[in-house]
C-alpha cells in the first residue's frame, strides 16, 4: 500500500512538472512571437505597446508585456459600457415610462437610441401616442445630467456623424442624412426648408456635385460648401439638439399632432408608470459593437445610468459601476465616457482581460459571439478572415492608437482572452492591425 501511494505520489509530482515544463515553453513561444511579429516591426519599434493573454481556464496570464501599464484605450471603452448594458438593461430596451390619467399621457425618454431610428422598425411608443386622443406631456427630469458631449472630446469635430448629440430622448439617432435624388438635395428627416435651409438654397443650380454641407457650430443652419474634387452623393451629419427641444420638433412632424408642454421636474419617483419596451437589447448591442457605434455606446451607458439610478448620468453610473462590478479590476482605470471618443480614458490590457472574462462567466460565449464580431465582420471585417469564427473581438482607433481585445479560440480547442492596446505609433492603423494579425494568428496555431 505503502508503494503504491508514493507511486501515485511520484506521477502527480510528473504530471505537474510536466505542466508546468509546458507551460513555460508556450510563454516563451509567446513572447518569441511577440518580439517578431511586434515588438520588432517596423510600424511599432517607437510606440507604446501592452499585450496580455490569458487563460481562463487555468485562471493564469501566458504573457504579459506592459500588461499592467495605462493606455488610451479609445473604443475598447465600449467593452465596459457593453458589459453593463448586457447586465442592467434587460432582454429588451425599456424606451419610455407613461403614465395615464383620464385626460392626458404622460411620458419620460429614457435614452432609447432606437426610437425613430430607420434601423429599427419596431417603434411601439409612436404608434401608442398616435392611437390616443388625449393630450401629451413628455416630462423632463432635471436631475438628468446630459452633457451634449462627453468629457475630453473633440467638439470642433461637430460636424462629422461620430459625434452625434447626447439627449435624454434621440430622435433619428440625433443625425441629419443628406443625399441627392432628382438634381435636389433631399434630407432624412425632412428638414430641408426654412428655418434649416433658405428656400433658393433647395435646388443645385448648375453647381454639381464639387460641394460638401456644413453647418454653423451652435445652431441648425446648414449650408453649402464648395468642395472642389468632391463628388457628393450622401452626407451624414448631426443636428443641434438644444437641450432636447429640437427632438420634440421633429417628434411633432411625425406624431402629426401637437405635444401639449414639455413640463419640467426634479426627482426619481415613478410610482405608477409603466415601460414602454421597443427593442431586444442585443439587437441594439450587435450593432454597437459590429461598427463600433459611438451614439450607440453613449445612449446604452446613460440607460443604464437611468435603470439602476433613476437618472441619466454618465458621470454617476461610471462611478457606481467601478465601485460595484469593477471592484475589483486590477487597475483602477479612469473612465469617463461609454464610446472611448475621449483621450482621458486610461485603462490596462489586464483590466480588459478581467472585464471579458467577467462577460464569458456571467453571460457566456453564445451571447457574447452575437454581440462582437469575428473575422470578415464589422470593423474588422478585412482581418482574420482565414478560419473566421476563431476569434471574437473589439476594435479601436484614434490618431496613434490602436486596440483589439476579446476571445481567441486555438486549434487544438482553446479559449484564450486576449488585449493589446498600443498608443504613440506613427505608421498607418493597417500597418499595426497586421503585425497583430499575424501575432494572434501565431497564437492560435500554437497553443
Amino acid at each position: 500500500m505503502k508503494k503504491r501511494t508514493a507511486f501515485v505520489k511520484q506521477l502527480l509530482i510528473l504530471n505537474y512538472s510536466l505542466l508546468i515544463l509546458t507551460s513555460c515553453s508556450v510563454t516563451k513561444q509567446i513572447a518569441q512571437s511577440a518580439k517578431e511579429d511586434v515588438l520588432d516591426a517596423k510600424a511599432l519599434q517607437t510606440a507604446h505597446v501592452g499585450i496580455s493573454i490569458f487563460d481562463p481556464s487555468t485562471n493564469k496570464y501566458l504573457y504579459n508585456y506592459q500588461g499592467d501599464k495605462y493606455f488610451v484605450p479609445a473604443s475598447n471603452t465600449k467593452l465596459p459600457t457593453c458589459y453593463a448594458a448586457m447586465k442592467y438593461l434587460g432582454d429588451s430596451l425599456v424606451s419610455f415610462l407613461i403614465k395615464e390619467t383620464e385626460e392626458e399621457i404622460r411620458v419620460k425618454a429614457c435614452g432609447d437610441p432606437s426610437f425613430l431610428n430607420d434601423e429599427f422598425t419596431s417603434q411601439p411608443i409612436l404608434q401608442y401616442l398616435k392611437a390616443s386622443d388625449k393630450k401629451i406631456v413628455f416630462e423632463y427630469n432635471l436631475k438628468d445630467k446630459i452633457e451634449k458631449y462627453g468629457s475630453g472630446w473633440s467638439w470642433n469635430d461637430y460636424e462629422d456623424y461620430y459625434m452625434a448629440e447626447r439627449t435624454a430622448m434621440p430622435v433619428y439617432g440625433n443625425i441629419i442624412s443628406f443625399e441627392i435624388k432628382e438634381k435636389k438635395i433631399v434630407a432624412s428627416p425632412p428638414i430641408i426648408k426654412s428655418p434649416f435651409f433658405n428656400e433658393p438654397m433647395m435646388q443645385l443650380l448648375g453647381v454639381g456635385n464639387e460641394f460638401k454641407i456644413s453647418r454653423e457650430e451652435d445652431n441648425n443652419k446648414f449650408y453649402f460648401v464648395s468642395d472642389k474634387g468632391s463628388n457628393f452623393k450622401k452626407q451624414e451629419m448631426p443636428f443641434k439638439t438644444k437641450m432636447g427641444l429640437t427632438n420634440f420638433v421633429f417628434l411633432k412632424d411625425k406624431l402629426e399632432k401637437p405635444i401639449d408642454k414639455v413640463q419640467l421636474f426634479f426627482g426619481t419617483d415613478f410610482l405608477g408608470y409603466k415601460k414602454i419596451h421597443s427593442q431586444p437589447t442585443d439587437s441594439l448591442l450587435k450593432l454597437l459593437m459590429h461598427r463600433s457605434d459611438n451614439f450607440f455606446a453613449e445612449q446604452s451607458l446613460l440607460m443604464v445610468s437611468n435603470e439602476m439610478l433613476g437618472v441619466m448620468n454618465d458621470e454617476k453610473i461610471i462611478d457606481t459601476i467601478l465601485k460595484t462590478d469593477f471592484k475589483d479590476l486590477p487597475q483602477k482605470p479612469r473612465w469617463v465616457d461609454g464610446s472611448g471618443l475621449s483621450r482621458y480614458n486610461l485603462f490596462t490590457p489586464q483590466d480588459f482581460v478581467t472585464i471579458l472574462n467577467k462577460m464569458k462567466n456571467e453571460f457566456g460565449m453564445e451571447r457574447i459571439k452575437v454581440i462582437l464580431a469575428t473575422g470578415g465582420e464589422g470593423t474588422i471585417s478585412s482581418y482574420y478572415k482565414a478560419d473566421s469564427g476563431y476569434i471574437y473581438g473589439k476594435t479601436g482607433t484614434l490618431s496613434g492608437v490602436v486596440a483589439f481585445s476579446g476571445f481567441l479560440y486555438t486549434k487544438k480547442g482553446k479559449l484564450l482572452i486576449f488585449s493589446t492596446l498600443v498608443n504613440n505609433h506613427q505608421a498607418t492603423s493597417t500597418e499595426v492591425r497586421k503585425a497583430m494579425e499575424k501575432f494572434l494568428q501565431g497564437v492560435r496555431n500554437r497553443y
